[in-house]
């Protein structure tokens, strides 16, 4: 069977909710026993999101086989279950490097090159590579940035070609779009959808279905009003307001049937639009906030929590753990740069310290971590987290004078966290970190072994300093022991504190292999360690 196309568009503004639209309608045709997975087209000249500030852009999130993507890619994980290659984020600066290669190498055959067909071909060529290579009942493919943007067009262009070219029951639009309620007046406000959608119309796009955000339901009247000016049937006009948790969106656009006039778009009507699945995710679903008598509360002290989208992962991670044993998670971000009296950190029942880099922020990490160990304040540290605790374990605990990373400072005179040695000659910054999932041996008799259950574990990494090796019998000696490495024991990948009630630090990014439903167990025995008064 031919895989068949949802291109999810968006409008009026950004940040409206085109990835968790994108998730659910995904949901939805898995939940129908559909093989679909998802892509992400980001229009920005960036090759990757690697280089990208969290605050600016939110979380870089890391695929299985080493892909710095935009967070996006997290959404279609979580809500699928399944991991999305790399492959499935597309930018701007990929394609036009592709088409200058090709243009090098003369494949071009002496054509001038041009946006269209060139750019726009080989825009298609990525799509319709990912739905045959993985043989695909339907790929939801989610353009980004906001209809009328300049570096949007080339990609719509393409979607509107391969509209023309699957025919119409091989392609369906849905356009992401705005119904404010100004207070003065208290009705649903419809003139941003119809400029959005005239404006899609305008570069030959007519859309299927608007998945119209607004605080509350959709009026009928409102409905019927958009409908009239933007062409689409009342019924595909689907009302995305506000709810509890975004895993509640599948069920709302299931409820207002949009699985059955999918179908009957794409001609299979008569197929089963649901499953024995819909119970088990909707148990995930209420679950996910059922819990609000029942707080941990969460300090996670970082250096992006300006923007909370800097630690998306995380912050699901953690409720994904509070879910799977009943608890409602508090989490307050605290800025590692400005924090000064560490007492406040005592009425927490844990801290976190995310993933981070450079010299920042990282001395408020450094005190945290080392307040957390003597106050014996359940603590996890992620990446940059994991080596800081190190790092004020060598400082308080065995008098090491100037302990550091030579990240932080170069010349500091006990560099306990150090550069990993093929990274030594890399001068570029994009994609040359340590990426991707590798083999983590975790020893018996440990904690990190009661946490996992296993010797052998698969953890996603995006670093580019290490333990340095040399410290290690000192650091067992003073009661640090390192309970997990990696590469035949090159490298440390987990230490704890036996004595502390919880203090775990991974070099790892155990946040990116978290589910609902299926947490991750590092944050699951965190959570509960937390949760114990």
């Amino acid at each position: 069977m031919q895989t068949k196309f949802i291109f999810v568009t968006g409008g009026v503004m950004s940040g409206l909710g085109k990835g968790v639209t994108t998730s659910s309608i995904a949901k939805l045709l898995q939940l129908a026993d559909q093989k679909v997975s998802c892509i992400k087209i980001d229009p920005y000249l960036n090759y990757d999101a690697g280089t990208m500030n969290p605050v600016a852009h939110g979380e870089i999130f890391v695929t299985e086989d080493g892909g710095e993507c935009d967070m996006d890619i997290g959404n279609y994980e979580r809500f699928l279950n399944q991991n999305i290659p790399k492959s499935h984020n597309i930018t701007t600066a990929q394609v036009y490097s592709s088409v200058i290669d090709a243009e090098r190498k003369g494949e071009y055959l002496g054509a001038c090159v041009q946006i269209i067909p060139h750019v726009t071909d080989e825009i298609k060529n990525r799509i319709r590579k990912i739905a045959e290579d993985e043989k695909l009942d339907f790929l939801i493919v989610e353009c980004g940035g906001t209809v009328g943007d300049i570096e949007s067009l080339p990609f719509l262009e393409a979607l509107r070609q391969l509209r023309v070219e699957e025919g119409p029951q091989g392609v369906i639009f849905v356009h992401v779009t705005l119904a404010p309620s100004l207070d003065v007046v208290g009705e649903q406000k419809t003139k941003p959808t119809q400029h959005s959608v005239q404006e899609l119309r305008r570069i030959g796009i007519q859309p299927d279905f608007l998945a119209v955000r607004c605080t509350l339901p959709l009026e009928e009247k409102t409905k019927k009003k958009i409908a009239m000016f933007t062409n689409v049937t009342p019924n595909n006009v689907l009302s995305c307001h506000d709810a509890n948790s975004i895993f509640e969106v599948p069920q709302m656009l299931y409820d207002q049937g949009i699985m059955d006039s999918i179908f009957t778009k794409f001609g299979k009507v008569g197929m089963v639009n649901a499953s024995a699945n819909w119970d088990k995710w909707n148990e995930i679903a209420q679950n996910m906030v059922n819990h609000e008598d029942q707080k941990v509360k969460i300090a996670m002290i970082g250096k992006y929590v300006t923007l909370a989208d800097s630690y998306v992962s995380v912050n699901h991670a953690l409720k994904h753990a509070g879910a799977k044993i009943g608890k409602s998670i508090d989490i307050d971000w605290i800025d590692s740069e400005s924090i000064s009296d560490y007492n406040i950190l005592s009425k927490y029942d844990g801290i976190l310290v995310p993933g981070g880099f450079g010299t920042r922020g990282s001395e408020g990490i450094i005190n945290t971590a080392n307040f957390a160990r003597e106050k014996d304040i359940p603590y996890l540290g992620i990446c940059f987290g994991f080596q800081l605790a190190a790092i004020a374990f060598g400082r308080n605990v065995m008098n090491l004078e100037d302990a550091n990373s030579t990240e932080i400072k170069a010349d500091t005179k006990n560099p306990i966290v150090d550069l990993l040695p093929e990274q030594k000659d890399i001068s570029d910054m994009g994609g040359s970190l340590r990426l991707g999932a590798n083999e983590v041996k975790i020893k018996e008799n440990t904690n990190a072994y009661k946490i996992y259950n296993t010797n052998s574990i698969h953890k996603r990494h995006r670093h580019r300093y290490e333990i340095n090796k040399k410290y290690i019998p000192e650091f067992e000696k003073n009661g640090l022991i390192f309970s997990a490495n990696s590469d035949g024991g090159k490298r440390m990948e987990i230490l704890e504190i036996t004595s502390h009630k919880f203090y775990l630090g991974v070099q790892f990014h155990p946040e990116f292999n978290s589910r609902p439903g299926y947490p991750e167990e590092a944050f699951t025995a965190f959570v509960k360690a937390a949760s114990e008064k």
